[in-house]
């Protein structure tokens, strides 16, 4: 056992003399350390009820004959730092999760490890720290929210941004807003709809590293509870069988997830966290194979903000297994890959029927034929770009428009919101990368503030930052390379006409080559917006979005 580094021999008595300042017996200290990687916090809405279910895994693990010994993790609620500078922090600390985990685990000798996060970068920061570290770990998330109702509607957070930008254009009163405010996010647990918090709980079951249920069964439930003590038990039985995250996360594991990604419709933002956690597990995942995926792939499902249903309705139409079933029909996933279950894929899979197909499409009469995101290239992305195609209006599929350039999110809310953004435009939102946020913020609020005033199904947006799982509309981010380091959405000037093509997978500026050399001839990078502290040295690290922004150390090779 790792843990005989910590707890066996004469030399250890040391050792062994701090673990009985801690409490643990002689008995305890023979057994298993499994370290429980808690992300509780009270400002997270997702992660205040982790409480209940570190003390559920632990009383799982001990069950089972281990000795569970809680650490924590931090996480960010992106929504609470939505809109200001408090959300260049988010997407940072995914690294500094995987980072700190990495050092608890390994400083302390575990022997397996349970992880308990829930929201958004706190999922695919341990996913990262479970590659790394390579010892026996299964994941049980806090679960999502319930749907709130507003009258008589199920409504959730993408609604509430939705709320502002209608109050802004006059269609909706203050009482109104009132109402959304106090009602759509009625109980703990990651927001209700297929965001990034459960876009990343769901991929997690399917690349084999959570139990059934881990990505669907809501926040709230006893379910929840039980999953939580299932997991810890589970856990044992991996140490006992030697099963490791890097025997479950291989190169066919992340192709199942990108499938089952397309097929549900998940948040754009699985397009940074898969390559990132593949890289830690010694897997390359190019995001250029999303539309290979995509164009064999159907879109099942229409969650919000996409369509009407929630967490909640997927749950009960069977989960995540049951779309997986329904694309088992097309042989479109592995099913040999290995799970924290001990059995394959195909195994955990057989019998979960689809209980609701208005909820869950069948294979045979999906919403598409193809899947929910869509990479796009052209001479504005000569890497990429990403969109939620499956929450993108029909007539907006393919659009060209006049640019409307801002260097900052907070210049594009004020036009937006001031009425100066009309039908046809195309916003741009460039220096808000990796590296120029620097931190890639999230564009919720512009996107919600377009869908608030009307312009949802006649205004595009481009940016080289990123969206939350709850944008909706043609949103398109992770420009790569972004205007930082020169790359063409730098380049572009307010009148300049973009085409969209998401059939084609193509984004273009309709500007001349010679005319884009001129430009490029003139631009000259800005001043860093931030110099000191965390910020700072993320972006001296941190690569492009469609790379997935991990960190690299300035002048180290691919």
């Amino acid at each position: 056992m790792r843990s005989d580094a910590v707890t066996k021999g004469m030399q250890q008595a040391p050792h062994r003399s701090l673990f009985h300042a801690l409490g643990l017996t002689e008995e305890e200290m023979n057994r298993p350390l499994v370290g429980i990687v808690s992300s509780y916090n009270e400002i997270v809405p997702g992660h205040m009820n982790l409480d209940k279910i570190v003390e559920a895994v632990k009383l799982g693990v001990s069950m089972a004959g281990g000795t569970p010994i809680v650490f924590p993790a931090v996480a960010v609620c992106d929504g609470i730092a939505m809109g200001h500078t408090g959300m260049k922090y988010s997407l940072v600390t995914r690294d500094l999760i995987a980072d700190s985990t990495e050092s608890m685990a390994m400083a302390h000798q575990f022997d397996a490890l349970v992880m308990v996060p829930n929201c958004d970068k706190n999922v695919p920061g341990l996913l990262m720290a479970a590659a790394r570290v390579n010892i026996p770990t299964v994941f049980v998330s806090g679960g999502p929210m319930l749907a709130g109702r507003v009258k008589g509607e199920k409504r959730s957070l993408s609604s509430m941004f939705e709320a502002v930008g209608s109050y802004a254009a006059g269609t909706m009163t203050e009482e109104d807003v009132k109402e959304f405010e106090n009602k759509v996010c009625p109980t703990c647990g990651s927001c209700s709809g297929m965001y990034t918090a459960n876009s990343m709980n769901c991929l997690t079951e399917v690349l084999g590293m959570g139990l059934q249920g881990n990505g669907t069964i809501p926040a709230v439930y006893s379910e929840r509870i039980r999953l939580a003590k299932k997991a810890g038990m589970q856990v044992m039985e991996m140490l006992k069988k030697d099963i490791r995250p890097r025997d479950i996360m291989t190169e066919q594991a992340f192709m199942n997830a990108l499938t089952v990604d397309m097929a549900l419709g998940c948040s754009t933002n699985s397009m940074l966290h898969l390559p990132a956690i593949a890289h830690e597990a010694g897997v390359e995942l190019n995001v250029d194979i999303a539309n290979e995926v995509s164009a064999r792939t159907p879109n099942l499902c229409h969650l919000a903000p996409a369509g009407p249903t929630y967490m909640e309705d997927l749950n009960e139409a069977g989960g995540v297994y049951a779309v997986m079933n329904e694309l088992s029909k097309k042989n479109l996933l592995n099913l040999d890959c290995i799970t924290v279950t001990g059995r394959t894929v195909g195994e955990n899979i057989a019998g979960c029927v689809n209980r609701d197909p208005k909820v869950i499409r069948p294979v045979e009469d999906p919403y598409s034929v193809t899947g929910g995101i869509a990479i796009l290239k052209g001479n504005l992305a000569p890497d990429s770009g990403v969109v939620k195609r499956s929450a993108v209006a029909p007539e907006m599929l393919v659009h060209e428009g006049p640019a409307r350039v801002f260097d900052c999110e907070e210049d594009a809310i004020d036009a937006i919101k001031g009425g100066r953004i009309v039908a046809g435009d195309v916003v741009v939102i460039r220096y808000e990368g990796p590296k120029g946020g620097p931190g890639m913020r999230e564009m919720l609020n512009p996107t919600s503030a377009i869908a608030g005033m009307g312009l949802g199904s006649s205004v595009a947006l481009i940016t080289d930052g990123r969206f939350s799982g709850a944008s909706r509309g043609a949103s398109i981010g992770h420009v790569s390379p972004e205007a930082a380091v020169g790359g063409p959405i730098a380049l572009v000037e307010e009148g300049d006409l973009i085409r969209i093509n998401i059939p084609e997978n193509r984004l273009d500026v309709d500007v001349s080559e010679e005319e884009m050399e001129k430009r490029r001839a003139a631009w000259k990078p800005r001043e860093p917006k931030v110099t000191t502290g965390y910020l700072a040295r993320y972006a001296s690290m941190v690569t492009s979005g469609n790379r997935g922004a991990i960190l690299e150390i300035p002048g180290q090779t691919k």
